[in-house]
């Protein structure tokens, strides 16, 4: 046994050797910088660097929990991750079974890369367009001063218009990700129960009801579960690159006032408390969704 086991190991040393350049990334990029976590227990002295700056206790923590920002930006980034992750779903799976009761491939195919091809912008050139596009002397206000004959909408700086415009940009950049999956567990349904049904006289309606939901069932739910791991995310790129002090309200969440506490009031070690308080938070929701993705999901990761 152990004759063999040696051989084994010399016969797949290179593939270890070819992990060896990410093992060396991971841990200068990934590991090495978490050691800086420690900065949120002190009082950070630049002269003296982190490791002999005082210790400051939990009391970047107390403050955390007793400033009234604390409050709002947990709401807002709880409220625009779970609208996202729902919107983003149920779109891209209308989507998805609408362009599956396409025949002709042709046309399918080419929908299908052009609703896909949003996916691959970044969020910095996409905001710059749709700044230009929903801006006082824009496109979108020409039109409506045009048809109405109104003043014009600052968009950016209506809490409404804002949250709105957010939601609806990231559907469009995103939904068709999730669109080509759905697809590809609608071409894995067997046809023959859709002939049957057929024969039987079933609507399209019957079909989508008996058929095809109930076998995609498993998909859907995976994916939702999957999503609850970002649920404290909210969208960094999009939300950064789009709003401005106006609608801080409804718009802050934990990763730009992170930033902004970070490197726009070099408040360094309250902003490492915020967030060590948020990887903590969204380490628990990913345990979670690890045990919904099994349970539910028969999905399992580790």
């Amino acid at each position: 046994m152990k004759a063999s086991g040696r051989v084994r190991n010399k016969e797949t040393i290179h593939y270890h050797f070819m992990l060896f350049p990410s093992i060396v990334i991971l841990a200068i990029f990934s590991i090495y910088p978490t050691l800086g976590s420690i900065m949120a227990f002190k009082y950070f002295d630049p002269i003296a660097g982190i490791w002999g700056s005082p210790w400051a206790g939990l009391d970047h923590f107390k403050m955390l929990f007793q400033i009234p920002e604390f409050k709002q930006i947990t709401i807002n980034t709880i409220t625009i991750s779970v609208v996202k992750i729902i919107l983003n779903v149920s779109c891209a799976l209308a989507f998805a079974l609408l362009l599956h009761e396409i025949k002709r491939r042709w046309f399918k195919r080419s929908v299908q890369t052009i609703v896909y091809l949003p996916f691959f912008l970044s969020w910095v050139i996409m905001a710059g367009i749709f700044k230009d596009f929903f801006s006082i002397d824009g496109m979108v206000n020409g039109v409506v001063h045009k048809l109405t004959g109104g003043e014009p909408v600052m968009f950016f700086n209506s809490n409404v218009w804002f949250m709105i415009i957010v939601y609806v940009t990231d559907v469009w950049k995103g939904f068709g990700f999730n669109a080509i999956v759905f697809l590809a567990a609608l071409t894995s349904i067997n046809p023959n129960l859709y002939e049957a049904a057929d024969v039987d006289g079933a609507s399209r309606w019957a079909k989508l009801r008996n058929i095809t939901l109930p076998s995609i069932k498993g998909t859907v739910v995976l994916i939702l579960i999957l999503s609850l791991q970002g649920i404290l995310s909210g969208g960094f790129d999009q939300i950064f690159n789009l709003y401005n002090p106006l609608v801080y309200q409804v718009a802050d969440i934990y990763d730009t006032y992170i930033y902004r506490m970070g490197f726009q009031s070099n408040q360094y070690e309250f902003a490492t408390a915020v967030g060590l308080f948020r990887s903590a938070v969204a380490f628990i929701f990913i345990l979670i969704s690890q045990w919904l993705a099994e349970k539910y999901g028969e999905y399992k990761v580790f």
